[in-house]
């Protein structure tokens, strides 16, 4: 049980982590212009690179932490670590306004309240032909992307942070009822592991063309959650997931604040970033 706690924590640190060498990665590449070829120059961006690296390293993790724990309980902590971000960024020097360390407090007590409301297992195993539905939740995710391209009103973007919102809580599904084989290289064959690559792919598109296309709070509130709510529903629902009894009220205390407490944490990591840049050089140093 310990180690399922220590592996989610370990994989929100390395998400937060992963985002900050990746913002420093594109910073100094100057590939924040929010046209496609400007991406090119983080070819020689060594940091971005690292910080993909440490996003793998997290999603591995999380994994390890899924066959351990309930899915309500790991989305929650990994919708978290834009709290771990935000803390990061402050300390190197992005300044985060009291209201912001506030929420990063509501969210740490809302993940306390989780972490002992969850009781931890094994998910039910799915049937071969809902592991085949999950890889094919892409078709529909990748139709909200083709929808978003051809229109531009608010919906769209209301569309497309909805359906990265969907396709991470199918990531998360998948590695929750995801069972190594026998022979590893039978891996390939696994639906749970192609639901997890493509849907994780077009989750990170959508969420990228949102974020071109609308604010960074509205968007990120509209992914989390969807993400924590869906993936949390199917696991108490459909897999198995359990919450102790007796702590039902907590629970569902706790998942409102740390989904509050990430979205206040991520508007208000926004906010300060927006000021940093409209403020002279001259001043901020």
């Amino acid at each position: 049980m310990a180690l399922g706690y220590l592996l989610a924590v370990l994989a929100t640190l390395a998400s937060g982590s992963g985002s900050i060498l990746e913002s420093m990665g594109v910073r100094r590449a100057g590939a924040y212009g929010g046209r496609s070829l400007d991406l090119i120059a983080l070819r020689r961006q060594w940091l971005y690179f690292l910080g993909l690296g440490v996003d793998l390293l997290g999603f591995a993790l999380a994994a390890a932490a899924l066959h351990r724990l309930p899915l309500f309980l790991v989305q929650s902590m990994l919708a978290f670590s834009v709290g771990v971000t935000a803390a990061i960024s402050a300390f190197m020097g992005h300044r985060l306004r009291a209201p912001g360390w506030g929420a990063l407090v509501v969210g740490a007590a809302g993940l306390v309240l989780l972490g002992v409301s969850a009781e931890p297992g094994p998910a039910q195993a799915l049937p071969p032909q809902w592991r085949w539905i999950l890889v094919g939740m892409v078709v529909p995710v990748g139709a909200i992307a083709v929808y978003a391209r051809r229109h531009h009103h608010v919906w769209a973007t209301v569309a497309l942070a909805f359906g990265a919102g969907v396709a991470y809580s199918v990531v998360g599904i998948s590695a929750r009822t995801f069972e190594l084989p026998d022979a590893l290289w039978r891996v390939v064959l696994e639906p749970a592991v192609w639901a997890m690559v493509l849907n994780g792919l077009a989750a990170a598109v959508l969420f990228a063309m949102a974020l071109q296309k609308g604010g960074p709070t509205g968007v990120t509130a509209i992914m989390f959650t969807t993400n924590t709510t869906l993936s949390s529903f199917v696991g108490l629902v459909y897999l198995d997931d359990h919450v102790r009894d007796g702590f039902v009220n907590a629970a569902t205390v706790g998942f409102v604040l740390a989904i509050t407490g990430a979205i206040a944490v991520a508007h208000y990591s926004a906010d300060s970033r927006h000021e940093d840049l409209a403020t002279p050089a001259s001043v901020r140093a």
